[in-house]
């Protein structure tokens, strides 16, 4: 099997099913994406659904690398709550969005029902990381960055591994890319947090 087929056989998967997909509650879709924990499942602000296969070993090992790092610090900071990229969240604008990494300040996190929390979150989160796949349409990923601060999302970062960049969004402001960067901070948002970009390239 050519490299061409096998990278074109992992491409997500597009449903445009916006008007059956109004019927479906959100408690009906939490159902189906349980129903399908091989899958990763995303629903847009319009219903439509894009539905990716698991990802390859270099993203896994990347993702396992952030949420690690990650991880240690929010147990430190203690101030809030970090998410893995199996996490989905229902953002304001009805989308259902799973980021690879994701952050919430403990106040919003508490201020959620037990079953809020139970299924996908009813808020966007102040935090969040898309890390691109070979595969991934890195246009489509900026637009995913710059819907996740127009609903609310304080910092995000989109990490490109292959061309070594990393692009800052912030609200209110055009995002910033930054070239084979070192280190990259949470600034504000996640005062202490600094990123060691070797670790991830």
């Amino acid at each position: 099997m050519s490299t061409e087929s096998t990278r074109t056989s992992i491409q997500p998967i597009i449903l445009h099913s916006g008007p059956i997909l109004e019927k479906v509650s959100d408690r009906e879709f939490f159902e189906f994406c349980r129903l399908n924990p091989d899958l990763h499942i995303e629903r847009t602000s319009n219903g439509d659904l894009i539905i990716m296969p698991p990802t390859g070993g270099e993203t896994g090992r990347r993702n396992f690398e952030l949420t690690g790092i990650f991880r240690a610090w929010v147990e430190a900071d203690g101030t809030g709550i970090g998410f893995d990229s199996s996490t989905g969240f229902t953002l304001p604008n009805g989308a259902k969005r799973s980021p690879d990494l994701a952050w919430v300040s403990r106040s919003r996190w508490e201020s959620l029902t037990e079953d809020e929390r139970e299924e996908f979150p009813p808020l966007c989160p102040d935090f969040v990381v898309e890390l691109r796949s070979r595969t991934d349409d890195v246009d489509d990923l900026k637009a995913k960055m710059e819907e996740y601060i127009e609903n609310g999302a304080r910092l995000g970062w989109l990490i490109d591994p292959r061309k070594k960049k990393i692009y800052i969004y912030r609200p209110g402001t055009e995002a910033v890319c930054m070239d084979d960067t070192e280190t990259v901070s949470g600034e504000g948002v996640l005062p202490g947090f600094v990123l060691q970009m070797k670790r991830i390239w």
